[in-house]
């Protein structure tokens, strides 16, 4: 008992003696603890966005979007296409396309302070020398004159480890072998950005139902997720893809342009449900769209009369093409089916996860060029790349003098004309601009 007093009284006079710096001490705590719990994550990643994509891209092909918030290219292109000054301030061709010099902007930076200097710019071409004459000026001298060369060095560049100009720095990325699967971005302002890669469209959209991403990017179907509650769900028409059916032009059936063309007049496209129509293989955004091209309008009875006429000339009874698409574009291959069969053609559907290599008629969605340049698309030289097979020396001719031509005037005339007697032809049925959605966590 006699301790216990004594221990009780050894307390008070600790407390009496020593009650402001006690006082203190508590009120110190206390401020900590406020601090841990609400200041110190303002010096963290203030804010953390995890967005879906879909796709298999490797550290050099991420998409355009991404790479462009880590760093600039030497140039950027405008609405239409046009490309104009970012890293470089200007630039010309001395010798109508061959050569290309550009010359740098003052006070260029790297995110490690570094000063951006023209050795510092590498593009992985083949077939062109880059020299540097000095800190300001890079030079590339190219194999063959090339028009479009502007638009190539619009593709942003990056230091080791995708280091850039950029407000926004690489942080961490996750590879499966040679494939990213996450790409973590934070700017100044400590705000944190993760992209995460999925192979399909269906793999993205699960990762959004458990939790593991906060939205989603350029989805074709919103469905299932279109029904939850708590959801924003905006949409836009995606210029710089287009949906069409590629017809095989070198099959036995196909290669005549009047089937072709029956088959294009015969598909109703307002009917597929998707964005704005595409008329042409060049986007309707672009410096060199041609709107006044044959816009195969759903004529029915036209189709079917061609058809007939088709059949007549052909000494054959009956019509059998198979339609090969992917998953994604299947309901919009039905409805292509219903159009086809309505018209008096024999139609077999096939889904297929690849660009087949042998087909008779393929819907798929296509990624436009920046630049109007579709060498490699249409040129009948270019076997791997020419999915149609499509041979016309008109065209041919049309496109070597395209990408040569540095008077942007007489590329926009030559592109015009390209457009006209293309869709004329009708190696494929250009149907729409796809709508796209982005899905979000209110």
């Amino acid at each position: 008992m006699r301790n216990f007093r004594y221990f009780f009284r050894l307390i008070g006079a600790i407390l009496g003696r020593f009650k402001l710096l006690i006082l203190i001490s508590i009120f110190a705590g206390i401020a900590f603890f406020f601090a841990l719990r609400y200041i110190l994550p303002l010096f963290s990643a203030s804010k953390v966005v995890r967005i879906g994509a879909t796709g298999a891209y490797s550290a050099d092909s991420l998409p355009y979007s991404v790479l462009s918030m880590v760093s600039s290219g030497l140039t950027k292109l405008d609405k239409d296409g046009t490309p104009i000054p970012d890293l470089a301030e200007s630039w010309e061709s001395p010798d109508n396309g061959k050569t290309w010099i550009f010359t740098l902007k003052d006070n260029l930076y790297w995110q490690d302070g570094k000063k951006v200097v023209s050795k510092d710019i590498s593009y992985p071409f083949s077939d062109v020398t880059t020299n540097y004459p000095n800190d300001k000026t890079i030079s590339f001298t190219l194999k063959n004159p090339y028009s479009a060369f502007p638009t190539v060095v619009s593709r942003p560049v990056f230091r080791t480890g995708l280091l850039g100009t950029g407000s926004w720095r690489v942080t961490g990325i996750t590879l499966n072998g040679s494939i990213v699967e996450q790409l973590i971005l934070r700017n100044k302002k400590r705000e944190e950005t993760i992209f995460k890669f999925y192979p399909t469209e269906e793999n993205a959209k699960l990762a959004f139902e458990l939790g593991q991403v906060d939205k989603l990017t350029d989805i074709f179907i919103p469905s299932p997720l279109d029904t939850w509650k708590k959801i924003k769900i905006s949409k836009t028409i995606n210029t710089d893809e287009y949906v069409a059916v590629f017809f095989d032009t070198q099959n036995k059936l196909l290669n005549e342009k009047n089937l072709r063309q029956a088959l294009a007049y015969a598909i109703n496209k307002d009917a597929l449900g998707g964005g704005e129509r595409a008329i042409s293989p060049i986007s309707i955004d672009s410096w060199a769209y041609n709107p006044q091209v044959k816009t195969y309008n759903y004529d029915l009875n036209k189709a079917k009369s061609m058809i007939d006429d088709y059949k007549k000339s052909a000494k054959i009874n009956e019509v059998d093409i198979t339609l090969t698409t992917p998953p994604l574009l299947l309901s919009q291959a039905e409805s292509v089916q219903k159009d086809w069969q309505a018209a008096g053609v024999n139609v077999t559907l096939q889904v297929v996860s690849d660009i087949p290599t042998d087909y008779q008629a393929f819907l798929a969605v296509f990624d436009i060029p920046e630049d109007p340049d579709q060498y490699t698309i249409w040129h009948s030289t270019q076997v791997s790349t020419n999915i149609t097979h499509y041979q016309n020396p008109r065209i041919d001719l049309l496109l070597e003098n395209g990408r040569t031509e540095i008077n942007t005037n007489d590329r926009k005339q030559t592109y015009m004309d390209f457009q006209r007697f293309l869709v004329e032809d009708s190696p494929a049925a250009f149907l729409y601009y796809p709508t796209i959605y982005t899905i979000a966590r209110r």
